[in-house]
C-alpha cells in the first residue's frame, strides 16, 4: 500500500494514479468513508491526462485509527503532509462533504504555488450547526442525534443514511442501488467508531467563515437544492459569498451523493471548471424518480 507518515507518526494511505508530470487533481472524501468514494471521477480523470490523488483520512478506511487528532487542524495538517511528500504543485483541491471542509482549511493555509483551483462539492462550510453567528444551521440536537445512533448501532446508522437521505433512495419514486449502499457501509464500518464519532464535531462545529475568506485561487462551489445531508440554503451559496473568487453551480434535485449517484453531470462540471470552459447555466435534465425495484 502507498503510505505517508505525518509529523506525529500516523500513517495515512493514499492513491496516486497516472503520470507524475501531468496535473494533479486530489480529492477529499465525506463522513465516514474513504478514498474510494472518488473511484468513479479517479477513473474518469485519470483518463482525461490528470494525476489523480486520494488519501483515506486518518481514522478512516485503511489509514490509522488514531487515538486523537480527530479534528480540522490536523486534517489540513495531514493534507499538508501528502502534499509535501509527493510535492504536488499547481494542484486542484476536490472535496465532498466533510473534504470540503478540509479542502478549505488546507488551502487558506497552502503554501504558495501548491494550489491552482479547489471545489467545494456538497461541503459543510462556512458552519453547519445553528448558533448565533448562524441562525440558519441545524440545531445541536441534530448532531447529537448522530452521535448517540453511532453508539447505540454504528452499523444499522452506516445502513441508513445512504438507504435514505444520502443519496437520496428516500424519494418517492428513486431508483435505489443497493450496491451503492452497500459500498457506503463497507466504506463506514472500515474506518474507526472513534474517528467516526469525534468526527461529527469536526464538520457540525468547525466555522471555516475566515477559511473562506483568505482563500484567493478560484473555487467552485456545487451544491445541490435538494441536499438533505448539507442543507443547501445555510451552506453554498454562503460560502460562494465569501469567497474572493468564488463561483456557484447550483444543482435543483440532486442528492448528497449526487458524484456516485450521477457521475456523467458532475464529471462534466469538474472538467470544465479545471479547463477553465464556462460551466452550463442549466443543469441537465435527468430522471430522478424512476420507479424504485421491488425488494426481493
Amino acid at each position: 500500500m502507498s503510505i505517508v507518515t505525518t509529523k506525529d507518526g500516523t500513517r495515512i494511505f493514499y492513491k496516486d494514479w497516472g503520470p507524475k508530470d501531468a496535473q494533479p487533481i486530489v480529492f477529499h472524501h465525506g463522513w465516514p468513508l474513504s478514498s474510494d468514494d472518488w473511484d468513479n471521477q479517479m477513473l474518469f480523470f485519470l483518463n482525461e491526462g490528470y494525476r489523480v490523488i486520494a488519501h483515506d483520512r486518518r481514522g478512516h478506511g485503511r489509514s490509522d485509527q488514531t487515538d486523537g487528532g480527530n479534528e480540522m487542524d490536523t486534517y489540513a495538517s495531514d493534507v499538508e503532509d501528502l502534499v509535501t511528500a509527493l510535492d504536488l504543485k499547481n494542484a486542484f483541491h476536490v472535496g465532498h462533504s466533510t473534504g470540503g471542509g478540509e479542502v478549505a482549511h488546507y488551502v487558506a493555509r497552502a503554501q504558495p504555488g501548491r494550489v491552482a483551483k479547489a471545489v467545494l462539492f456538497e461541503a459543510v462550510p462556512p458552519v453547519m450547526v445553528k448558533k448565533e453567528s448562524n441562525p440558519g444551521g441545524l440545531p445541536i440536537e441534530v448532531f447529537d442525534g448522530f452521535r448517540k445512533a453511532l453508539l447505540d448501532n454504528r452499523a444499522q446508522f452506516y445502513l441508513d443514511i445512504p438507504s435514505g437521505p444520502f443519496y437520496g433512495f428516500n424519494r418517492p419514486g428513486a431508483q435505489v442501488s443497493q450496491g451503492l449502499i452497500y459500498n457506503w457501509w463497507r466504506q463506514g464500518m472500515m474506518g474507526s467508531a472513534k474517528a467516526g464519532y469525534e468526527c461529527i464535531k469536526a464538520f457540525s462545529e468547525t466555522d471555516f467563515t475566515e477559511d473562506l475568506k483568505k482563500i484567493d485561487v478560484p473555487v467552485l462551489v456545487i451544491h445541490s437544492e435538494d441536499d438533505q445531508i448539507v442543507p443547501y440554503a445555510d451552506s453554498g451559496p454562503l460560502s460562494a459569498a465569501l469567497l474572493k473568487n468564488g463561483s456557484l453551480k447550483t444543482y435543483k434535485d440532486l442528492p448528497h451523493g449526487c458524484a456516485q449517484t450521477h457521475p456523467d453531470i458532475v464529471n462534466a462540471d469538474l472538467l470544465a471548471f479545471f479547463r477553465g470552459e464556462e460551466l452550463p447555466d442549466e443543469q441537465p435534465k435527468v430522471d430522478v424518480h424512476l420507479e424504485a425495484p421491488t425488494p426481493a
